[in-house]
């Protein structure tokens, strides 16, 4: 099938990847402009231009999509299919009404539940089991699109949003295979969504990095894996200076402790009394300026004075 495919960060490129493996005809990719990033304030191209180069397709990188030059590329590509996956810009609607086998959406969750730009962590967050990838119909309204098909795949109790999203990407990139053929054999189902199970997964905040240890232990360790690596989880509950929370672990261990006390610290990690009573230990952190590392090592070199 000839394929127009849009997508910016690494979620996308397995999708890319098994199209162009699967002898479809990709012949334009849509990504975000390079940025500059690390201390050079270097242009790096995003994951998804880097893919698309290394296999030969053009890639194209419009500023904009309104103002009718993206239209114009699409309309000289005359794709039959737009493939979309973690884009990051909304598709007005003459693109969208442009390919005679519609577009589709390569999206993290299992919709209606968690539409919008953060729905790995937010799964992750809100403490739930199970996750998936859905493909859908792309409409006016985001994520909001009839469902095409759907795989799902249990969240392990101690995996953070990084490790999720690189499954995730692994089947949406499979699952997406499966909907083009459904596709070309006209054989595609279109289930629409239902607007009561509809919740959102917002964008990512520093806001949400502050860890309240008056919460449970599980809640913590949640909030922990979902916010890892960006903007990660914050205490200064360990020294009084705030720094990030990378791993952590239920221990399942009782405290009558207050809060955010530190109960022990020692080569298993640092262990902190939560609202419920048990402690989580820390093992796992990043002190301001310094790298990631294990607890342990951070208290070789900064003892805790108790």
């Amino acid at each position: 099938m000839r394929i127009v495919f849009m997508g910016t960060p690494a979620f996308a490129v397995p999708s890319l990847e098994k199209l162009i493996e699967a002898g479809h005809s990709v012949v334009g990719v849509f990504s975000q402009p390079d940025k500059p990033k690390n201390r050079g304030m270097k242009l790096l191209p995003t994951p998804v231009k880097e893919c698309a180069l290394a296999h030969g397709v053009p890639v194209f990188q419009p500023t904009k999509l309104r103002d009718g030059t993206a239209l114009e590329q699409i309309r000289a590509l005359d794709p039959e299919l737009i493939v979309v996956a973690a884009y990051g810009r909304i598709l007005p609607d003459e693109i969208l009404n442009y390919p005679a086998k519609g577009c589709i959406n390569v999206h993290s969750s299992l919709l209606p539940r968690y539409r919008g730009a953060a729905p790995i962590n937010w799964a992750i967050l809100n403490g739930d089991e199970e996750t998936g990838v859905t493909i859908m119909h792309m409409a006016h309204d985001l994520d909001a699109g009839d469902i095409i098909d759907q795989v799902r795949t249990p969240i392990d109790p101690d995996e953070d949003a990084e490790t999720l999203y690189g499954r995730l990407a692994g089947l949406g990139g499979e699952l997406l295979l499966r909907v083009v053929e459904e596709l070309g054999a006209g054989t595609a189902r279109r289930i629409p969504q239902d607007p009561v199970q509809v919740t959102l997964a917002p964008m990512l905040s520093r806001e949400l990095s502050p860890v309240d240890w008056s919460r449970s232990a599980r809640q913590i360790h949640d909030q922990v894996r979902g916010l890892s690596p960006w903007p990660a989880a914050t205490t200064d509950a360990i020294t009084g200076d705030t720094m990030k929370l990378c791993r952590t672990q239920v221990t399942g261990e009782t405290t009558s402790a207050r809060p955010g006390t530190v109960v022990s610290a020692g080569k298993q990690g640092i262990d902190i009394a939560c609202g419920d009573g048990i402690i989580l230990r820390i093992l796992e952190l990043q002190a301001a300026g310094k790298k990631r590392m294990r607890a342990a090592d951070y208290l070789r070199g900064n003892p805790l004075t108790r």
